[in-house]
């Protein structure tokens, strides 16, 4: 059986792209279908891969520009000859999924969301900086890419959501049914601490979606000490908003340090609205409660007083009081049962349902042509 992978783009390294990387290792002869590919931007297990690119790697400022070359990639993801493949597999938040395959072909479609921005227009660009122009001309061309996201439903013979918050997405957008398979997370290698300091803790890509502006007028009203890891196009934003030296940008950190990192903080804060949320799964692995909004995947890895709150407001208000409850009850989370909970999340568990899954789907698939 001749396997390909099918990405959106590989410009930046984050959860989806851990997924491809795992994919690769479970199917490591399939090459990986993508628009646009930014070496540089990714980490050096992507070089031993046989990654294809569309023609959209020759165009210019791809670092920085490629938000503007949006009516690009479904043409990019079509252009892809796939007609030697007996089954594709889309790993797909956006244009994958597109992918033009024949009658003989069997394509699977791992769906992190259907396209955001097509389907939740009015959410995507609430905190985005769009200029007047822009704005002016994107209803149009939102319309058109939901027009196509529709017309290659049929290109796919069956979908697996991350979650089942995507599940029910995936059935009020597409009117598809589709099995959820949680992504992977390297559990194992997030150790518990017995030293527990005095600080919250947020892991996130710096993007203004992600809430964490909420979070940092919180902890200016509280004082309490806070520390961000991560780097984004928000964080220059996010630090004018920080007023007082208890809150802490650490930007990237080394692996090593994340674990440790990880390990010592009170509580992990969660606040976006996420379709699966790997993040606070690597809290819970090394053995820390979450506090978390209570909404999106973070309802399906977070079990309430057992591995952390949640609030249930975008308020600073909601936050203040379930950090309070925190506070309440924070000698009663215990460190095994957290991790325990983060194992259901475990990459090895991953790759024996996908592998499964997909063999199950191609063998329906070839029973009914």
């Amino acid at each position: 059986m001749k396997i390909a992978i099918i990405h959106d783009y590989l410009n930046q390294f984050g959860g989806a792209e851990r997924v491809v990387e795992v994919l690769h290792e479970i199917f490591p002869e399939a090459p990986i279908y993508t628009s646009i590919y930014l070496k540089d931007r990714m980490p050096k297990s992507f070089e031993s891969m046989d990654i294809r690119t569309s023609y959209m790697q020759k165009f210019p400022f791809l670092d920085t520009q490629f938000k503007k070359y949006l009516l690009f990639y479904p043409r990019a993801i079509e252009s892809f000859k796939l007609d030697q493949y007996d089954l594709i597999l889309s790993s797909s938040s956006a244009f994958a999924k597109g992918a033009t395959v024949n009658k003989n072909t069997c394509h699977i479609c791992y769906c992190y969301t259907p396209m955001r921005f097509v389907w939740n227009y009015e959410d995507y660009i609430e905190k985005e900086k769009f200029n007047k122009f822009i704005l002016k001309i994107l209803p149009l061309t939102i319309r058109r890419l939901k027009k196509w996201d529709l017309g290659t439903n049929e290109n796919v013979n069956s979908f697996i959501a991350i979650s089942e918050y995507i599940n029910k997405r995936i059935k009020r957008c597409y009117g598809r049914n589709s099995e959820v398979i949680y992504p992977p997370v390297s559990v194992t290698k997030y150790k518990s601490s017995c030293k527990i300091e005095d600080y919250f803790l947020i892991v996130s890509r710096l993007n203004a979606y992600k809430n964490i502006d909420l979070i940092i007028r919180t902890f200016n009203e509280l004082g309490y000490r806070l520390k961000i890891v991560g780097s984004g196009p928000y964080r220059n934003n996010l630090e004018k908003i920080s007023r007082n030296k208890n809150i802490e940008f650490l930007g990237k950190v080394t692996d090593e340090d994340l674990i440790k990192i990880y390990s010592k903080c009170r509580a992990f804060i969660f606040p976006g609205i996420e379709d699966f949320g790997i993040a606070p799964v690597e809290a819970q692995a090394a053995g820390r409660p979450v506090i978390a909004y209570g909404s999106g995947g973070a309802l399906e890895t977070v079990i309430e007083n057992i591995t952390g709150v949640f609030f249930k407001e975008n308020t600073t208000s909601s936050v203040i009081e379930a950090i309070r409850r925190f506070e309440g009850i924070e000698s009663s989370f215990e460190q095994k049962k957290i991790t325990r909970n983060a194992h259901r999340f475990d990459e090895k568990v991953f790759k024996r349902k996908l592998r499964s899954t997909v063999l199950r789907e191609y063998e329906e698939f070839n029973k009914n042509r």
